[in-house]
């Protein structure tokens, strides 16, 4: 699914001046480190969507001919650096006129609100309270751009807008940083008929609800518990699954909900490693490839004599990561022998743990794409 960062413009990238109009090329002015900033994000795995409110224009009180002058020059500079807008939304009414199209409402974003943009993994930029309130409208998350953070974090705090704000960000450098590292910290929910899971995940291990795992099956908590300690991260699972029926529905949806925490802590993946190995020896031997490159293939060379261990069907567990894999946007080979069978599967956990732990571990300071190409 696509993504899009949906940008502000006055205040964001143009400095606003005192009359909070824009009307000639004297009162343009671009944002302290803007452009440089947008010239690095052009290069993620976002569409740069414009989103601007613009008072009476095309009006008297706004002449078209005022607005474009500053307004195409400030397209042709961002141009000339290599960022071009996918869109431009702009609405021309007064706040007084209530008019659907006009932020924080969503009327102008109707395009994007289909199942073909993950709303959830975009972004609202903006330097106003009602840029987050458009985030909470679209299902987004919101970045304010506020010199004073900390009256920033109160202005959305007052305005119960916590939860909707990913960041009150005192420059363009720290948004650029935090879009570019990827959150690397996640909530992800999954609800359908037959179950309703909850994922917490941090790939840097913090967080004092690591290891509240509750899936209703023993073993498969067992088991994740293991991908939390050998992988080094912190993570919480609550999983309510029809068990009365079938395990499947609950061990699929637990695997896919941890495959999408995963893509969204990952974000653009800069500064990665990418690549992950395990091979493990206790009296089974397991083997995990994983290769976060963003091509999908799952191959699996693991078999097992019982049909199940402790509370789960064996066969769930090739299903278990095969899931997994496609959410996660991975490559993911896994193959394991040995006589024991509750050792072999979790053999496969801990090895696939390992692997995890090294292929999402940052790479000193750089925020470099891990591929020749420069995208994932």
């Amino acid at each position: 699914m696509k993504k899009a960062l949906f940008i502000d413009r006055d205040g964001t990238i143009l400095a606003e001046p005192a009359d909070e109009q824009i009307d000639s090329l004297e009162k343009m002015e671009f944002v302290p480190g803007a452009i440089s900033a947008l010239k690095l994000l052009a290069g993620l795995d976002y569409e740069l969507v414009l989103a601007t409110n613009q008072d009476g224009l095309g009006t008297e009180a706004f002449p078209e001919e005022q607005f474009l002058p500053p307004h195409e020059k400030m397209i042709a500079t961002l141009r000339g650096e290599g960022v071009v807008f996918d869109d431009q939304l702009i609405d021309r009414t007064f706040e007084r006129d209530g008019a659907p199209t006009r932020k924080p409402r969503t009327g102008m974003f109707s395009r994007y609100m289909d199942s073909s943009y993950d709303l959830a993994a975009s972004f609202v930029i903006g330097d106003r309270i009602t840029d987050i309130e458009l985030a909470r409208n679209l299902g987004a998350r919101g970045i304010l751009l506020a010199p004073d953070t900390a009256e920033g974090l109160r202005r959305v705090r007052e305005a119960g807008l916590t939860e909707a704000c990913a960041l009150v960000a005192a420059g363009w450098e720290e948004i650029t940083e935090y879009l570019r590292r990827g959150e690397r910290r996640v909530e992800i929910r999954r609800e359908t008929r037959e179950t309703q899971i909850v994922v917490r995940l941090d790939l840097d291990g913090r967080g004092d609800f690591n290891g509240q795992i509750s899936t209703g099956l023993r073993f498969l908590d067992h088991m994740l518990q293991q991908i939390a300690h050998h992988g080094g991260v912190a993570l919480a699972v609550e999983a309510h699954g029809d068990l009365d029926i079938d395990e499947h529905h609950t061990v699929e949806d637990v695997a896919i909900t941890l495959g999408e925490a995963i893509d969204r802590a990952l974000g653009a993946k800069a500064g990665i490693a990418r690549y992950g190995f395990a091979l493990p020896m206790d009296d089974c031997r397991a083997l995990v490839l994983l290769d976060f490159g963003g091509r999908i293939d799952f191959e699996w060379e693991a078999r097992f004599r019982r049909e199940r261990i402790g509370d789960v069907p064996t066969e769930l567990f090739r299903h278990f990561f095969h899931a997994l894999c496609s959410a996660a946007r991975c490559n993911l080979q896994i193959a394991a022998r040995g006589e024991n069978e509750h050792h072999k599967a979790e053999a496969i956990f801990k090895a696939f743990a390992r692997a995890l732990r090294m292929a999402v571990a940052r790479q000193g300071f750089g925020y470099d794409i891990p591929s020749s190409k420069g995208v994932l």
